[in-house]
């Protein structure tokens, strides 16, 4: 009898109850040893390795346990994955797929003890993707349910954490005044309505010795199985910073709080941060709206609506400088086009003002139009493409990173990184794009849609988290892109301002394949359902077969995110397998 070694898989979520002497690891170990030995006639053993993942999400696959899991299969001395339930093993339809195909090309499988199907079957495979399909909404109804939490206690005027404001403590729920960071903000605010520029409030601040406060990251989290170590490199910070905290009396101690209001100068970005925060009026901001908070104004209100609009008036006095670091081409090597080709800054002078593109090198060689492209390259303005990039950046961002961390953090936790965010936005409007475009790996133009790529290392040191905590669905995403070239008129639209591209013909295709088979399982024949619709037997053949697409794909379909290349016309021409797995590797590569 063939030996099927057999590897036990367990995960969980969040921490909590792990340095118990029994945990809920401990539970699924015992249940899939146990479903092993009832399988011992098969031939099934245990191999006695552990392979577990203590307080990481099923959201991404970047797990150290599933990781060395995942070796072992590839080099052959794995032939069976036992898992307590198929969420322990990924939340994700995506991540399923990879792995699934991983499985197949070492000869392996995976079984789970509580849920049981046959993958080979049509029935199974359904079976199966409805079972992940729900372990994903969960995971995102989550998601909405805290981000629901957050925005309707900040309507009440909560303080729901994040970065603590100069001038203020926490105070539970509420913030209390720090008397002498207090007294710091009042000036700041006066310094400004006073000299109405924020250069000359940093440098009389500076001769005053106002600073702010500092903030120290924590150390870099590293988590194996159920135990969790700092890395070395952050306990050296933290000791380090702790020996000047002993030597100098002035030094911020190792919590990241001070004495005489901080020793950190104040920045330009920061200080604007700081004149805009409508926490220091009494307010609480959520995105785009702000209330009436629950804790004492630092500011009053009118005071505060001046310094608004000084703020805003010295916005639109401001003008592009010609040359220097105003014309710097910050998406240089980073750009290419649908065909790989590299685009190249460029520049044109016109009655004294210097306009920059990025163009196709294949134009400025002079090569035309590329063999099987249907495009002669593109020449976009650089500034907007620049703009529109990094807001796409801040957008997915904002919308994408809290979800993925909300399992493993706390609602302190997320708001902080709203914080952050708001900071990286104000700085974005007062010093440009740079330090947003600065975290992009690579972009790619295509008809339609830009491909983002963004740096793993730049991202976590810009959100203040650890890199392991970035999940592939943060560092790769696409957005919409539209540009439209009317004389001499250009339009160029990036992100969400650009309306999804749903194909109503696709969809109306899809529900006729879908009535069509309700009525050959009815009994119809392929004559009477032709005869029914005006339509040839040919035609209803050609249709049908779009009511077997698998169902992430009418999914993306529905919300007009498949590939441009997919469309009713080309399904009509290119009929998909019947294995959803096949279709997904076709779909991807249209």
């Amino acid at each position: 009898m063939k030996k099927i070694r057999c590897a036990i898989y367990t995960r969980k979520s969040s921490e909590e109850g792990l340095d118990q002497e029994f945990n809920s690891l401990h539970a699924q170990r015992e249940a899939c040893a146990a479903y092993i030995a009832s399988q011992k006639h098969e031939g099934w053993v245990p191999l006695p390795q552990h392979y577990d993942d203590g307080g990481i999400s099923g959201g991404t696959l970047e797990r150290a346990g599933l990781k060395r899991l995942l070796q072992d299969v590839d080099e052959g001395l794995v032939d069976q994955i036992v898992v307590y339930k198929i969420d322990r093993l990924t939340r994700s339809l995506s991540d399923f797929a990879k792995l699934v195909d991983r499985l197949d090309a070492a000869d392996a499988s995976f079984v789970s003890v509580t849920q049981s199907f046959n993958t080979a079957t049509s029935m199974g495979r359904l079976t199966l993707n409805v079972l992940l399909s729900f372990a994903q909404f969960e995971r995102e109804v989550t998601a909405e349910r805290i981000r629901d939490k957050i925005a309707a206690s900040k309507k009440k005027g909560l303080w729901m954490g994040g970065t603590i404001p100069l001038g203020y403590e926490p105070d539970g729920r509420s913030l209390k005044i720090v008397p002498e960071e207090a007294e710091t903000v009042r000036t700041l605010f006066d310094l400004y309505l006073r000299h109405g520029s924020i250069k000359a409030v940093l440098e009389h601040a500076d001769r005053l010795g106002l600073r702010s406060k500092a903030r120290i990251k924590k150390p870099t989290r590293m988590r194996t199985g159920n135990v969790e170590q700092a890395s070395v490199k952050g306990e050296a910070e933290i000791d380090e910073r702790r020996a000047d905290a002993v030597t100098n009396p002035d030094a911020i101690n190792v919590e990241g709080h001070h004495r005489n209001g901080g020793n950190v100068p104040f920045e330009r970005a920061g200080l604007h941060y700081l004149l805009t925060n409508p926490v220091y009026a009494g307010r609480i901001r959520h995105r785009a709206l702000i209330h009436e908070g629950q804790h004492q104004a630092i500011i009053d209100p009118e005071t505060w609506e001046r310094v608004q609009l000084h703020l805003k008036d010295g916005a639109g006095r401001k003008r592009g400088k010609v040359g220097g670091s105003a014309n710097a081409s910050l998406l240089a090597g980073k750009l290419v086009d649908e065909s790989g080709n590299r685009m190249t800054p460029s520049h044109a002078n016109k009655k004294g003002r210097r306009y920059r593109y990025y163009v196709s090198n294949r134009m400025i060689n002079g090569g035309g139009m590329d063999a099987g492209s249907n495009t002669s390259g593109w020449r976009l303005p650089a500034k907007p493409l620049e703009e529109q990039i990094a807001g796409a950046v801040l957008a997915h961002l904002r919308d994408r990173l809290p979800v993925d961390l909300l399992v493993s953090h706390s609602t302190d936790a997320i708001a902080r990184l709203g914080n952050v965010l708001d900071i990286l936005t104000a700085q974005a409007r007062m010093k440009g794009p740079k330090v947003i475009l600065s975290c992009m790996e690579r972009a790619t133009i295509k008809p339609g849609a830009v491909n983002i790529v963004l740096d793993p290392e730049r991202i976590a040191d810009c959100m203040e988290i650890s890199k392991g905590e970035l999940y592939p669905e943060v560092l790769s995403f696409i957005t919409p892109f539209q540009f439209r070239k009317r004389g001499v008129e250009t339009r160029l639209v990036i992100g969400t301002a650009s309306p999804k591209a749903v194909d109503a013909t696709l969809i109306r295709s899809i529900a006729k394949a879908h009535q069509y088979y309700e009525a050959i399982k009815q009994g119809q024949t392929f004559e009477e359902v032709a005869a029914t619709e005006n339509l040839s037997k040919r035609r209803i053949l050609q249709v049908i077969d779009l009511a077997f697409l698998a169902p992430d794909i009418v999914r993306s379909m529905i919300h007009g995110d498949q590939p441009i290349g997919l469309t009713a016309k080309w399904l009509g021409l290119n009929p998909m397998p019947s294995d959803w797995q096949a279709q997904r590797r076709i779909a991807a590569a249209v």
